[in-house]
C-alpha cells in the first residue's frame, strides 16, 4: 500500500539520501545468514528500487525508499531468503514507476519477477463494484499466497509497517485502512501462525478505530503494570529458583496481554478492567518436549492450579501449528499468573508461524521441520478456487476458514484433525479427501452411526461411510462449516447440473428439429462447423455445450433454435425430410410444441418434480421448462401449470412416464379421523404398513375438544397404485373417515 506522494526533488537532498542509506546500512547488517551472493542480489534490488522511487516524499516526510527498506528488514528478521527480500524492496516499482514485469525478468529472473508482480495492488483494473473489487483482490493475493507463501509474508510486512505510519494519513483513511487490517490481515497472519504481526497488527487498527477507548486502556494497564510489578518479579524470582533446585536451565519472560485482547474480552464478556484477570503471564523456554511437563509439575508443586484451565497444545497442536502447554495458577496475593511452556523450536513456530520455516532453514539448511506449517490451509485456497469463479463466492468460503475457534478428532488410525468448531462429518470427509467427502452416505462417531450432520466434538473418533453410487447433496450445504467442503459440494453440483442440462438440452433440440423434419443434429464437421459459428452467433452462446445446457435449462426455447437451425440447413441446401415431417406433426401433442421425454426419477437438478401438485408416475404430467430452472413437472390437471400454459405454451414440452420409475414419490394425502387417544400412531401404523414412508406429518394446533380433525402427511410411495393401496389401508381404520389425496399444498 503506497501511502506516498509524489513531489519535486527536495531543495536540501542529502538529509533524505543519508536517511536513505543508513536505513539500508541497518538492513544490510542483518543479511549475514544470505551470504555474500545473496547480498549483492539484495544491493542491485535496492539500486532499482532507490531509483525508481527518487524524489518521491511519504506523507510522514521521509523519502519513500525508507518504506520498502523496513518492509525488508521485517523480512529480514524472519531470515527470508534473497528473493524474498529483493522482491521486498521491489514491491511498488510495477505500480508506481512504471517499470514492467519483463524487465524485473530479464534483471532478477522469473521468481523474483514473479513475487513483485503477486504483490502488486489491483486499483488499476476496473471492476463493477468497490465489493467486487476488493474481493477480487484478496482473491488474487491469497492465491499467490497459496503458490508462494513469500507473497503473503512480505505483503504482512509491507501492512505492518503502513500501520506503524498511519498517523500521517487523513482521519478517514485510517479508519478504513485500520478496519481493513483487523477484518483482513490480522486474521491471516493469525491463520499462518504469525502471532507477533497478529497482535501488532491487532492492537494498531485498535489504535486508530477506537482511539479513546485505546488510550484509557493503556493508562489503566500502565498503572496496574507499576502496581503489580514488585509482584511479578516476586514470582520471576521464585521460580528462577525453583528450576536451578531442579537443576533444569530455562528462559523466563513477562508476557503481557494486548490492548486490544483486553478490550475483546472486556467487550464480549461485560466486563470491567479490574474483572480481567489474566493481563499478565510468563513464558517458560525449556531443552526439550519432556521439559515443558517436567516444568508444569515443578509450577503446580509452587502454586495451586486453577481448574479447568489446563491446556496441552503440544498432544495436540493448534490448526496455524502452534504448540505450547498453558497452565492458569494462584500466585502471590491471589493473583492468577498464566504460564506458557515451550521448546526453543517451538516459540519460534508460535511467533513467526509459517516464516519459522526460513528461520529453521537459516540455522539447518537441511532440516525440514516447520515445511507443513500453514500448508495444508494454503493448499486448500487453490482448492477453493478450481471451484469457485466468483470472487465473492471464494472470499465468503476463505472467511469462514479465518478464525477457526478449532475442533480435534481423531481418524481410526488415530491421526489428529483440526476443524472450525461446528464442523460435521460431511467437513471431516472432505478434509481427508474430496473423494471421500464426494461418495458420504454416513458416518460413526466412537462406533456409533449417526447422521452426517452431527457436530464433532474434540476427542470424537470419526469413521466416514463410503458408497460409490452416493454423491453430495445440496442440503449438505445448509449445515457444513468449512470453505473447503461448501465449494467442493456446490462445484460438484454445479458440474452436474452442467452435465444433466447438456443432456436434456440435446434431447430437446434433437426432438424440436425432428418435427421440422430432421432426424438429428448436425456434427460440428466439415460444412456444419460454419453452421454451428452462425448458430451460436445468433443464440449469443459461447460453445454448443452452452447452448444446448441453456435449453436444458429452459434459458433457451428448443423449438426457436430448432427453427433458426433449419433456416441455416437450408442455405446449405438441406431439406427437411417429408415422410419424418408429416409422422412427427401427426403424432404431434395437441397442447405442447416440441417432442417427448421420459421421466424416471433419476435425474438430478436438471429435472424438478412440482410441489404445488406432486406428480406420481400413473399421473397424467407435462413439463415446463422453466427460465433458468430446468423441466419442471407439473399434474396436468395443476392449477398451476394450467395458468403457465395459458401464459407462456412454447415452453411446455410432453413428458411420459418411463415404465419403471427409480425412486420413490413424495404425495400429499388428508386424513380426517375422530378425535381420540391414540389415533395418530393406528394411522401411522397403517401407512407403514402399506410399505409407504413418512416424510413429514401435520395436525391442527387446537384439538382439544373437536370431534373431527384433519391430519395432513408428505408420504413416499412407488406410483399411483401404491398411493391407493395406502388409501385403501386407511380406509379400513375404524376412526377415519375420511381419506383424500391433496391435490394442491395451498391446501394448507
Amino acid at each position: 500500500m503506497r501511502e506516498a506522494t509524489p513531489t519535486a526533488t527536495p531543495k536540501n537532498p542529502l538529509p533524505a539520501k543519508q536517511a536513505a542509506a543508513a536505513s539500508f546500512a541497518t538492513l544490510v547488517s542483518k543479511l549475514d545468514y544470505l551470504g555474500p551472493e545473496g547480498i549483492r542480489e539484495v544491493k542491485k534490488a535496492y539500486k532499482l528500487a532507490d531509483a525508481a522511487h527518487l524524489g518521491v516524499i511519504r506523507k510522514s516526510g521521509e523519502p519513500y525508499i525508507t518504506h520498502p527498506i523496513a518492509v525488508a528488514s521485517q523480512c529480514a528478521e524472519w531470515k527470508l531468503d534473497a528473493q524474498a527480500l529483493m522482491a521486498a524492496l521491489m514491491h511498488d516499482v510495477i505500480e508506481d514507476s512504471g517499470i514492467t514485469k519483463s524487465e524485473l525478468v530479464n534483471q532478477f529472473g522469473s521468481n523474483v519477477a514473479e513475487l513483485v508482480d503477486g504483490l502488486t495492488k489491483l486499483d488499476k483494473l476496473q471492476f463493477n463494484t468497490q465489493e467486487e473489487g476488493q474481493a477480487e483482490s484478496f482473491r488474487k493475493m491469497l492465491l499467490a499466497m497459496a503458490r508462494d507463501v513469500r507473497v503473503i509474508l512480505i505483503k504482512l510486512a509491507d501492512r505492518s509497517h503502513n500501520m506503524s505510519t498511519l498517523e500521517s494519513m487523513p482521519s478517514d483513511k485510517r479508519a478504513a485502512i485500520s478496519a481493513e487490517t483487523l477484518e483482513i490481515y490480522a486474521p491471516i497472519a493469525h491463520r499462518l501462525g504469525l502471532n507477533q504481526t497478529y497482535r501488532e497488527l491487532q492492537d494498531l487498527s485498535f489504535q486508530f478505530l477506537k482511539p479513546w477507548r485505546y488510550e484509557v486502556l493503556k493508562k489503566a494497564v500502565a498503572k496496574a503494570r507499576h502496581r503489580r510489578r514488585d509482584l511479578m518479579k516476586k514470582v520471576q524470582l521464585e521460580i528462577e529458583t525453583a528450576f536451578h533446585k531442579a537443576k533444569m536451565p530455562i528462559q523466563i519472560f513477562g508476557r503481557e496481554k494486548t490492548l486490544f485482547s483486553i478490550y475483546k474480552k472486556m467487550d464480549q464478556k461485560h466486563l470491567s478492567f479490574a474483572q480481567v484477570t489474566d493481563i499478565y503471564g510468563m513464558r517458560i523456554i525449556v531443552t526439550s518436549i519432556t521439559d515443558c511437563y517436567t516444568a508444569l509439575g515443578v509450577l503446580h508443586q509452587m502454586y495451586n492450579p486453577v481448574p479447568g484451565k489446563f491446556k496441552d497444545h503440544i498432544a495436540i497442536a493448534k490448526i496455524n501449528g502452534y504448540q505450547s502447554l498453558h497452565t492458569t495458577v494462584v500466585g502471590p496475593a491471589g493473583l492468577n499468573v498464566e504460564f506458557q511452556m515451550r521448546t526453543e523450536a517451538m516459540h519460534v513456530v508460535a511467533e513467526s508461524g509459517v516464516a519459522a520455516h526460513w528461520l529453521y532453514k537459516a540455522k539447518s539448511p537441511d532440516t525440514e521441520q516447520s515445511d507443513r506449517l500453514g500448508t495444508q490451509w494454503l493448499q486448500s485456497l487453490l482448492d477453493i478456487q478450481n471451484e469457485t469463479v466468483d470472487a465473492n463466492e471464494f472470499w465468503d468460503h476463505v472467511k469462514v476458514d479465518l478464525f477457526p475457534d478449532a475442533v480435534y478428532v481423531f481418524t481410526p488410525k488415530s491421526r489428529i484433525m483440526a476443524l472450525p468448531r461446528g464442523a460435521t462429518i460431511v467437513d471431516f470427509a472432505y478434509a481427508v479427501h474430496s473423494n471421500v467427502g464426494d461418495r458420504t452416505m454416513g458416518g460413526k462417531i466412537n462406533g456409533e452411526q449417526v447422521p452426517v450432520r452431527t457436530e464433532l466434538r474434540n476427542g470424537d473418533i470419526v469413521e466416514v461411510i463410503t458408497s460409490s453410487v452416493s454423491s453430495p447433496n445440496p442440503a449438505w450445504l445448509d449445515f457444513v462449516r468449512t470453505g473447503r467442503a461448501r465449494s467442493k459440494i456446490r462445484h460438484y453440483l454445479k458440474t452436474q447440473a452442467l452435465s444433466e442440462s447438456h443432456e436434456l438440452g440435446n434431447k430437446l433440440l434433437t426432438q424440436a428439429l425432428r418435427s421440422e423434419g430432421f432426424e438429428q443434429l448436425p456434427d460440428m464437421l466439415g460444412n456444419h462447423q460454419h453452421l454451428w459459428e452462425k448458430l451460436l452467433r445468433f443464440t449469443g452462446s459461447k460453445s454448443q455445450e452452452e447452448l444446448l445446457a441453456d435449453i436444458g435449462l429452459g434459458k433457451r426455447v428448443a423449438t426457436i433454435v430448432a427453427k433458426r437451425l433449419v433456416v441455416l440447413l437450408g442455405e446449405l441446401g438441406e431439406k427437411p425430410d417429408v415422410l419424418l415431417l408429416s409422422r412427427e406433426r401427426f403424432t404431434s401433442h395437441e397442447t405442447v410444441s416440441q417432442g417427448g421425454v421420459i421421466v424416471d426419477g433419476s435425474e438430478n437438478v436438471s429435472v424438478q418434480y412440482g410441489r404445488c401438485c406432486r406428480p406420481i408416475p400413473g399421473d397424467e404430467i407435462v413439463g415446463y421448462l422453466g427460465r433458468g430452472e430446468g423441466l419442471v413437472i407439473h399434474r396436468e390437471a395443476c392449477a398451476v401449470a394450467s395458468k403457465l400454459l395459458h401464459k407462456d405454451s412454447e415452453r411446455f414440452i410432453r413428458v411420459e412416464w418411463s415404465d419403471e420409475p427409480v425412486k420413490t414419490f413424495e404425495a400429499n394425502i388428508v386424513v380426517t379421523v375422530t378425535n381420540g387417544k391414540g389415533v395418530l400412531a393406528r394411522v401411522a401404523s397403517a401407512i407403514a404398513s402399506a410399505e409407504a414412508d413418512i416424510s413429514l406429518v401435520n395436525m391442527a394446533d387446537e384439538v382439544s375438544g373437536q370431534e373431527a380433525i384433519d391430519l395432513r402427511f408428505l408420504i413416499a410411495v412407488r406410483d399411483l397404485q401404491h398411493l391407493n393401496s395406502v388409501i385403501a389401508n386407511l380406509s379400513r381404520i375404524p376412526t377415519v373417515l375420511q381419506v383424500r389425496r391433496q391435490i394442491s399444498t395451498r391446501e394448507h
